[in-house]
């Protein structure tokens, strides 16, 4: 059977309502058999917004985790849990050594969207080198870890093993985001760095220690550019996806998710450069607040692209997960409409290339 042209896809994270952000954070915490029930509702209803929009691969809205950073902190012991002074959120730093503590968490997250939806499901997990540059400190973290690459290679098998639950959980899709690697687009940042293509190199060889070997399942690797920084105000990375393609091309994934609404991405010719066995995940939906792109815009990127691939290869979805941020304040209607648009966009180019 034929493979769907441009199938359309979710990154991962989609916008907490205030419920939902009041069920994690409510202190003390609610009772587990109400807790349970109360995020299990408010599951079903972000998988049906999904479905109802036309998405063919659905996520939970990663709205189990307290942290997307930090849910590595529910996988492992070894982690000091509090909230940023600077902006008062969710904040790990790993102060121990790590040993396994609650393995399984991702995984029945994607146990139970299997009880709830027959679409294609994507588990999502942080790339190692991701939590080393958000959780290591050169201060709390050095007792247990000399050298934030210690900590990034203690992370491995921790991640490792929830892969292989999570495939056996049955994900279609087992998504590493690693927008560290994307760091390396920017010459600002790898002019700081002695030698930035060896630490880029690091970040691809953690992520393929997490998942080589791994199969069943498609194994995806998300480069993001911080498209959710301009959610928070914060400043954006420059350069184009060419000065990684080396490090991409080394990948032992099978699916690339790439930003690319905005200038800053480049050039689409770049693709030509990346492995043919690659499927690409074509960031062709803007998640800036306030932007909603038409059809017809994101049919056009698509366009540009398939110009470089073949079509069969691409896969639609927004440049990045919905919510960046535990507490980032994101309209649910908002990100609903971009998605209906994505489905649209996604149609329109099926009609026009079958």
């Amino acid at each position: 059977m034929a493979r769907q042209l441009f199938p359309a896809s979710i990154v991962g994270s989609m916008p907490r309502s205030t419920f939902v952000q009041d069920l994690i954070n409510e202190k003390p915490p609610l009772p587990p058999e109400r807790y349970e029930a109360e995020m299990a509702a408010a599951v079903r209803y972000i998988v049906a917004l999904q479905e109802h929009a036309g998405l063919d691969v659905v996520s939970d809205g990663e709205w189990r985790r307290k942290s997307y950073i930090g849910v590595i902190a529910e996988l492992a012991h070894g982690f000091e849990l509090g909230y940023n002074p600077a902006d008062n959120r969710p904040w790990t730093i790993v102060t121990g050594e790590l040993t396994p503590r609650n393995p399984g968490f991702i995984a029945r997250e994607i146990a139970f969207l299997k009880t709830i939806t027959s679409r294609k499901i994507k588990a999502t997990l942080p790339a190692p080198a991701l939590l080393g540059e958000r959780l290591w400190d050169a201060v709390k973290s050095t007792g247990a870890y000399p050298h934030r690459d210690d900590f990034v290679r203690a992370c491995v098998p921790i991640l490792r093993r929830e892969v292989e639950l999570i495939r056996e959980a049955g994900a279609d899709i087992i998504q590493i985001d690693d927008p560290h690697l994307c760091l390396f687009v920017d010459p600002a940042v790898r002019s700081a760095y002695r030698r930035p293509d060896a630490a880029a190199d690091f970040a691809v060889d953690m992520v393929n220690a997490v998942i080589e070997g791994i199969e069943g399942v498609t194994l995806a690797v998300h480069l993001c550019r911080r498209a959710g920084a301009r959610v928070r105000g914060e400043a954006q990375f420059q350069g184009d996806y060419g000065s990684i393609v080396p490090q991409l091309n080394k990948l032992k994934a099978h699916h690339l998710t790439l930003e690319f609404t905005t200038g800053a991405a480049g050039d689409v010719t770049v693709f030509k450069q990346l492995r043919e066995d690659f499927e690409i995940g074509l960031g062709c939906v803007s998640v800036e607040p306030g932007q909603v792109d038409s059809a017809e815009t994101i049919a056009a990127r698509v366009r540009r692209v398939a110009q470089c691939i073949a079509p069969e290869r691409i896969v639609l979805n927004p440049d990045c997960g919905f919510a960046p941020g535990s507490g980032a304040a994101v309209s649910i209607d908002e990100a609903y409409h971009k998605l209906r648009n994505e489905v649209a966009a996604a149609k329109m180019l099926r009609d026009e290339f079958s």
